[in-house]
């Protein structure tokens, strides 16, 4: 199900992104010919950013770099973390910044350093069934008696009082997904504190299809994939504390969808940045920014953002 998400993303974007022109020669220079790019690109981690550098990558070939072959794999943002601080991945999809543990595991492996670069932001949304006609704004404190460790919350009449007597099914991403570790904290308050009695899914497409499944059904997940699905899930507004406010690119980048809006990261090795495919692949994603997330149906960065990852990324290559 997800090969089918990521390539309806991906078509759109190429389709896009081909038909403005963005095929051309990048704004800053490439280190040779895209043509005479060769060697293998290793991605893994968060399922939210996987697509945009499948995306990427695709668009990346599709403008010359034939020979380079990119594979991205979707392990949720902790377990990519495990394999980039283990030397088995150049480049790190994460939904959340790396944590001080993970940090301090890439250092005893002797991983070097790495750059971190915005490359999208999200709007993690809250989703219910379509038969769903009561839930349509919640506040953080409703979602915490909901997902809270210990709670009991098996019904909607406990969630509000006038809610009906449905039963509440929830749904949505496993512990190593940075999704999860983003919501709890910001909802409950702890990072990783959620009761443990949902059906957890490291592949969005899984609580879609839950969620849509079943009338009495509440699950969470990045904007892109509630874009995708809208015809069969209805999204809830959040209430933090300012009135109900519904998830969009707008809201997300003025901060006005608080508190479940975020940034969105890819982390590349140092070492792995000095090879000219990945050097070039950088330059290329960070070039065509705008258009890789707004075609591959991404919330895109904001102009401070843009100017911070380009800066990272001159500093990280300018003295090659």
């Amino acid at each position: 199900m997800r090969s089918f998400s990521v390539r309806r993303r991906l078509l759109a974007a190429v389709g896009v992104t081909l038909a403005l022109g963005l095929a051309a020669s990048a704004a800053v220079a490439q280190t040779q010919p895209l043509g005479k790019l060769k060697g293998t690109i290793r991605a893994d981690g968060s399922s939210t950013v996987g697509p945009y550098t499948t995306a990427a990558a695709e668009l990346f070939r599709r403008a010359g770099a034939g020979k380079v072959n990119t594979t991205v794999g979707i392990s949720g943002t902790g377990g990519g973390f495990t394999r980039f601080c283990n030397n088995e991945t150049d480049i790190q999809n994460a939904s959340r910044p790396m944590k001080l543990v993970e940090a301090q595991q890439c250092k005893t492996n002797d991983v070097g350093g790495w750059r971190a670069f915005t490359v999208a932001n999200d709007a993690l949304t809250v989703v219910v069934n379509p038969q769903n006609t009561w839930a349509t704004c919640l506040t953080v404190e409703e979602l915490k008696k909901i997902w809270e460790p210990g709670s009991k919350v098996d019904n909607w009449s406990q969630v509000r009082a006038g809610f009906p007597n449905v039963p509440l099914k929830l749904f949505g991403p496993g512990t190593d997904s940075g999704t999860f570790d983003y919501f709890t904290d910001e909802v409950n308050g702890e990072e990783g504190a959620s009761r443990t009695d949902y059906t957890p899914s490291e592949d969005d497409n899984v609580i879609v299809q839950a969620v849509s499944g079943d009338r009495g059904g509440l699950g969470y997940f990045g904007f892109t994939y509630y874009e995708e699905n809208e015809d069969t899930l209805k999204a809830v507004e959040i209430d933090g504390g300012d009135g109900c406010v519904a998830p969009s690119a707008e809201a997300a980048r003025s901060g006005e969808y608080s508190p479940l809006a975020r940034p969105l990261f890819v982390y590349v090795k140092n070492e792995s940045l000095e090879r000219p495919e990945v050097e070039d692949f950088v330059r290329f994603f960070l070039d065509r920014n705008d258009d890789i997330a707004a075609a591959a149906l991404y919330i895109p960065p904001s102009e401070e953002q843009k100017a911070e990852a380009l800066a990272t990324f001159e500093a990280a290559t300018g003295a090659r």
